[in-house]
């Protein structure tokens, strides 16, 4: 299986620290935050990973280079303009092939297991499975509702509402896509996945959900990724790195 690692993000959460190093390598108890996103792809057998540039992308190409020196194939994809999830998506539709590969944002960590979610997403034959997780500020962050079945119906409130009772959880930023999907996105522009997961839903497609339990964390700004980095320094979690 092949995987992208989102990494062409401005980081502007996260500014001063992202003026002059990308949000990738941002240290995270003294290692770089994408060396812990690559042993975790790593230690599920995904060594063929393709990763989008943007914001001083060469940064990052300088110290990962051709992944080589860990185990790994890695191959970028640089973004002059920015292309969003979508868009950087598209641009590698040759190089992600035929089978589904797992789409992953380069700053969150995670003890998920993805076994479950590869395992759940051949079961369902879904176009997408997308890992979810329980929050209590759902509503104002954005719900994907499920139902007892994990099958999608709306996201961001828009899709196809059918009766029965629906949970709201939210998107981890880790997703295995049917190479299918491909096809729905436009290319050369940016575009957001999550616009057409909706197109998807409004056509009456399958996506499923996964819910997740155990560690999960987004870096995304000062306060996580201080609170993050001192947990992770005092040992009170453990998670691999490179």
């Amino acid at each position: 299986m092949k995987a992208m690692v989102l990494a062409a993000g401005l980081g502007t959460r996260l500014a001063p620290l992202t003026h002059t190093v990308p949000k990738p390598l941002i240290p995270v108890n003294g290692r770089p935050l994408i060396s812990y996103t690559l042993r975790y792809l790593k230690n599920y057998g995904i060594s063929d990973i393709y990763i989008n540039l943007h914001h001083l992308g060469e940064k990052i190409k300088a110290f990962l280079g051709d992944g080589s020196r860990f185990g790994l194939r890695i191959a970028y994809s640089e973004e002059p303009e920015i292309l969003g999830t979508g868009g950087g998506i598209k641009k590698l539709e040759k190089e992600l092939g035929d089978v589904p590969f797992l789409v992953i944002n380069s700053d969150i960590l995670t003890d998920f297991d993805l076994n479950r979610l590869i395992s759940f997403h051949h079961q369902n034959k879904g176009l997408a499975t997308l890992v979810l997780r329980e929050d209590p500020e759902v509503d104002r962050f954005g719900p994907v509702e499920i139902d007892s079945t994990g099958r999608i119906h709306q996201i961001l409130g828009k899709g196809v509402k059918e009766g029965g009772v629906l949970k709201k959880r939210m998107f981890t930023g880790i997703h295995l896509v049917d190479p299918r999907v491909l096809g729905y996105l436009p290319g050369g522009i940016f575009h957001s996945i999550t616009d057409t997961y909706i197109d998807i839903l409004t056509q009456g497609s399958p996506l499923f959900g996964l819910e997740m339990n155990g560690f999960w964390a987004d870096l995304g700004t000062l306060e996580e990724y201080g609170k993050i980095d001192k947990l992770l320094t005092e040992g009170k979690i453990n998670l691999p790195t490179l």
